[in-house]
C-alpha cells in the first residue's frame, strides 16, 4: 500500500474529492485527463480575439521584363520540379508493382498450405481416423487428467475399520476409521499405510474394502511393517485392475503428480493435482516415532487420503500418500513414501510374511526411563536395557542388563525412540559400535546386527 512521505503530500491528497466516481484534483483537472499546455483554451470557449499574426491580402503582381539570365534560371528550376514529380510518379509505380507481387506471393503460399492440410485430412479419413482425434496414449506417455482419473477409479479402493473403545464416561463406543488403498494384483492384493489399519490389527477387527462400484469385501491383513508405515491386505476377488508402478528413483522436483483417494473418509474418489515439491524428506509420524524417507508434494491431501496412490503424468504410481503437515493454516505440504521402497516391503510381506534385511539387536528397553529418572539416579540419558535376548547379537557383543545405551554408530541415544530410529538406519549384517554406560563408566562394544523376523 502506498503511503505519503511528508505533510505537503498529505495535504495535496486531502484536496482530492470524489466526483462521479472519479478522483479529481482540487484545481479541477482530472487525473485521467491528457495534459496539455497550461495556457491552452479550446477554440469554442475563447472570447478574446486571437493574438497571432495575420498577413495582409496579397497585391496583384506587376509584370516586369525578365532579363535573359533570370529567365534561364526560372526555366532550370521548373525543369527540376518536373523531374522530381516524374521521379516520384515512376518510383511510386515501381513500389506499387513490388507490393502487388508480394501480396500475390503470400496468397499463393496460403493456398498451398490450405491444399496440404486438406490432403492430410483426406488421408486420415481414408484410414478411418478423425483428423482432430486425440492421439492414442502409449505406455509411458502422458495421460490427460480425465483419462488418469477414469483409470484410477478402477484401481483405488476405500478402507474402513470399525473400532470399539471406552469413552470418557466409561462406556463402550465405536467409530469408523477411513482411509485409502490401491490394487496391486488382479487377484486382490491391496497396498495401504499401516496406520490406516493399525487399530484393527491390534484389536482383531474387520477391515472393509470398498470398490468404485460399491462392492464391499472383508479383507485379511497379510502383513505390515510398522516403522515404514506399509501394510498389505488381501480380498477374495478376481479380475481386478492393478496399478502400474513407476520408478520413484527417477522423479524430480517440479514433476506433475495426481493424488486420488477418500479425503475426510466421505469424499470418495477425489483427485487433486500438484507437483513434486522436494525429495528425501525425513518425516516422523505420530504412529511410529521413526523418521521415514518421503518425497514432498503440493497436491491437496487430507485425513482419509492416507494409503492412496500418487500418480505421475503417465498414470504410474510413484508413491503412497502418508502424511501432511498438521499445523493449522498450513497448506500444500503433503508427503508420500516412494513406491520403490513400498513395493520392496510389500513383496517381502507377501512372500515371506516379514520384511527381510531389517537389523535386529536383541534387547528390551524400559521406556519409562527418562530425564527425571536419570537426574534422580545421577545417570546419563539413554535407552535403559532391562533384558538381553540370549544368543542375540547384543548378547554376543557384551551388552548386559541395566546397561544404558548412549550411542549407536555415530548417533547419540537419549531414549527408546532414538534407539529404534537409529536401528532402522542399519541392515542385517551391518557392523558398528555401541556405547553403553555401566557402573559409572562408558564402554564401547562392537556389534553385528541380526535379521529381524517380524
Amino acid at each position: 500500500m502506498y503511503e505519503p512521505e511528508n505533510e505537503n503530500e498529505i495535504s495535496e491528497q486531502k484536496n482530492e474529492t470524489a466526483t462521479g466516481g472519479e478522483y479529481r484534483y482540487g484545481g479541477g483537472f482530472e487525473k485521467e485527463s491528457i495534459y496539455s499546455d497550461a495556457h491552452y483554451t479550446p477554440a469554442d470557449e475563447n472570447t478574446v480575439p486571437p493574438r497571432y499574426y495575420t498577413p495582409p491580402e496579397p497585391k496583384k503582381p506587376v509584370k516586369k521584363e525578365k532579363s535573359g539570365k533570370g529567365g534561364r534560371l526560372i526555366g532550370l528550376i521548373a525543369l527540376c520540379l518536373v523531374c522530381a514529380i516524374l521521379g516520384g510518379v515512376v518510383g511510386g509505380g515501381f513500389m506499387a508493382g513490388r507490393l502487388s507481387e508480394r501480396v500475390e506471393s503470400l496468397e499463393q503460399a496460403r493456398n498451398e498450405l490450405v491444399l496440404a492440410q486438406a490432403a492430410r485430412e483426406a488421408a486420415a479419413a481414408a484410414d478411418g481416423e478423425s483428423a482432430t482425434a486425440a492421439t492414442p496414449v502409449s505406455s509411458g506417455s502422458a495421460l490427460t487428467a480425465a483419462q488418469l482419473y477414469e483409470q484410477a477409479c478402477e484401481q483405488v479402493v476405500g478402507i474402513t475399520t470399525e473400532v470399539t473403545y471406552t469413552n470418557f464416561f466409561g462406556m463402550n463406543s465405536s467409530s469408523a476409521v477411513s482411509g485409502t488403498g490401491f490394487i496391486v494384483s488382479s487377484d486382490g492384493y491391496i497396498l495401504t499405510n499401516y496406520h490406516v489399519i493399525e487399530l484393527a490389527a491390534q484389536n482383531s477387527k474387520d477391515v472393509n474394502v470398498i470398490l468404485r462400484d460399491g462392492t464391499r469385501y472383508v479383507a485379511s491383513i497379510v502383513g505390515y511393517e510398522k516403522y515404514n508405515d506399509v501394510a498389505v491386505l488381501k480380498i477374495d476377488a478376481e479380475g481386478l485392475t492393478p496399478v502400474t508402478f513407476g520408478n520413484s528413483s527417477s522423479i524430480a522436483v517440479g514433476d506433475l503428480v495426481y493424488a486420488v483417494g477418500n479425503p475426510l473418509g466421505e469424499l470418495d474418489f477425489s483427485m487433486s493435482t500438484g507437483h513434486v515439491s522436494a525429495l528425501d524428506r525425513l518425516i516422523t509420524s505420530d504412529e511410529s516415532g521413526v523418521a521415514i524417507n518421503m518425497f514432498q508434494i503440493d497436491a491437496a491431501v487430507n485425513s482419509g487420503n492416507s494409503g492412496g496412490p500418487v500418480y505421475n503424468a503417465a498414470g504410474e504410481v510413484i508413491g503412497i500418500v502418508t502424511a501432511k503437515y498438521a499445523s493449522t493454516g498450513v497448506e500444500g505440504l503433503g508427503f508420500a513414501i516412494p513406491i520403490n521402497d513400498a513395493v520392496s516391503i510389500a513383496n517381502d510381506l507377501i512372500t515371506k510374511g516379514y520384511v527381510s534385511g531389517k537389523a535386529y539387536m536383541g534387547v528390551s528397553v524400559d521406556q519409562r526411563y527418562n530425564s527425571m529418572y536419570a537426574q534422580y539416579w545421577g545417570m546419563p540419558l539413554g535407552a535403559y536395557v532391562y533384558q538381553v535376548e540370549s544368543g542375540s547379537c547384543a548378547d554376543k557383543a557384551g551388552v548386559q542388563e541395566k546397561d544404558i545405551i548412549i550411542k549407536l554408530g555415530e548417533r547419540s541415544i537419549t531414549g527408546y525412540t532414538d534407539l529404534t530410529s537409529a536401528l532402522h538406519s542399519f541392515s542385517a549384517g551391518d557392523t558398528t559400535e555401541v556405547t553403553v554406560y555401566r557402573g559409572g563408566e562408558e564402554i564401547t562394544l562392537t556389534i553385528t546386527f541380526d535379521e529381524a523376523k517380524s
